[in-house]
């Protein structure tokens, strides 16, 4: 006779806190894995750091930052364009994939992007800036990364919401989670605008709003809001073709003509106002990348509060002492590039599969801003 084995039925949906990018992609993953899924959303979906962002599918200056933000910009870029072509084809919204190119001037650093590329494999050249672009304000050798696409943020966050309902994930917003429900170190449930919703496994997305959220459970993330603020030109169409970066500041082309200028990296809390400041330092480093801008007029300037991590690489992982209990945040500047290869790594560990990428670099015990601190956890509750 053989054995009796006990099979454990899951019954309640996962749920996703956060509707920007991170949580929106991670949501995505679950459901096309074949589960129930529930998302939460403070606000409006995708409209803080992930409305605000450019789109660059690139870090940028990606080889300042530890090889883990790589590894997973990688995996992510690899997967855009069919990613973008089912959008595209399934949806009412075009995200507007398209591979402009990113031209960095100056070749300060041109030995050690070149150490990068050889490493991970990327397409690098050093080309006179004048070469790619006769208009542009810095002439010289530059660095030239003729793969590097784009999105155009909205769009790509309106077509994953539509995917998503086409999904049957169930999106709540204006809804806010104020905390969790456990049992016996388990997670059992979150509590939402006063409601208790039942679940066992939950991943919080929250952004710049995460590590609020975490240090009441016993975890305190080292990650904050950093405004940036950006600007946008209506120019005619192929006024300016690649993306362009120098040192904080930089362009990004649309197929329609406007050019985004950015960006700012304050550190003000969660203060959302935009400033003439910025829109002055904004407007004249636009002017100094493309002297042609001075003919057309600035149209639209925003802000956005991004979830800043001392090194730029995001936390994935569960809580140590609340079973069920993830996030996925920290993304900084980064979460558009690294939200798809994030995600995957995200379900994969909550859903107990093999992981797609080594896990560590992003665990929530790691070392972290000077490499020799490690991240002190809570006790629990």
């Amino acid at each position: 006779m053989q054995g009796c084995h006990t099979i454990v039925m899951r019954i309640h949906p996962i749920v996703i806190v956060g509707g920007g990018v991170i949580g929106l992609l991670t949501a995505r993953a679950l459901a096309y894995a074949g589960h129930e899924v529930r998302l939460f959303e403070r606000g409006a979906l995708g409209r803080e750091s992930s409305f605000a962002g450019g789109g660059i599918l690139s870090p940028l200056h990606p080889w300042r930052y530890p090889d883990a933000v790589t590894v997973l910009a990688l995996r992510s870029q690899k997967s855009y364009p069919a990613l973008c072509q089912r959008l595209a084809d399934t949806t009412s919204t075009d995200p507007e994939w398209i591979v402009s190119g990113l031209l960095r001037l100056g070749a300060d650093e041109s030995v050690v992007a070149h150490e990068w590329a050889t490493r991970f494999g990327v397409e690098l050249e050093i080309r006179d800036a004048h070469d790619l672009l006769p208009g542009v304000g810095v002439a010289g050798p530059s660095v030239w990364m003729p793969s590097v696409a784009q999105v155009r943020s909205p769009r790509f966050v309106q077509a994953l919401t539509e995917e998503l309902r086409s999904l049957k994930v169930k999106i709540h917003e204006q809804a806010s989670v104020e905390g969790f429900v456990w049992r016996r170190a388990a997670l059992t449930g979150v509590v939402a605008n006063g409601e208790e919703v039942a679940t066992d496994r939950v991943v919080v997305c929250g952004g710049a709003w995460t590590s609020d959220l975490m240090a009441r459970y016993g975890l305190p993330l080292p990650v904050k809001p950093m405004r940036g603020q950006m600007i946008a030109f209506q120019t005619p169409p192929g006024l300016l073709a690649p993306m362009v970066l120098q040192k904080a500041h930089y362009l990004i082309p649309r197929r329609d003509g406007v050019v985004l200028a950015g960006s700012t990296i304050e550190d003000v809390g969660f203060d959302k106002a935009i400033t003439d400041e910025a829109r002055t330092v904004l407007t004249e480093a636009a002017y100094s990348l493309l002297p042609a801008l001075r003919t057309y007029p600035v149209t639209h300037q925003w802000s956005g509060l991004r979830p800043s991590s001392p090194t730029g690489v995001p936390f994935i992982g569960e809580h140590p002492e609340i079973r069920g209990l993830w996030v996925n945040t920290g993304h900084f500047r980064n979460g558009i590039v690294l939200g798809p290869g994030s995600a995957d790594l995200a379900a994969d560990l909550v859903l107990g599969r093999d992981p797609c990428l080594d896990p560590s670099p992003y665990g929530l015990d790691r070392q972290v801003e000077d490499g020799t601190r490690p991240l002190v956890l809570g006790s629990g509750v």
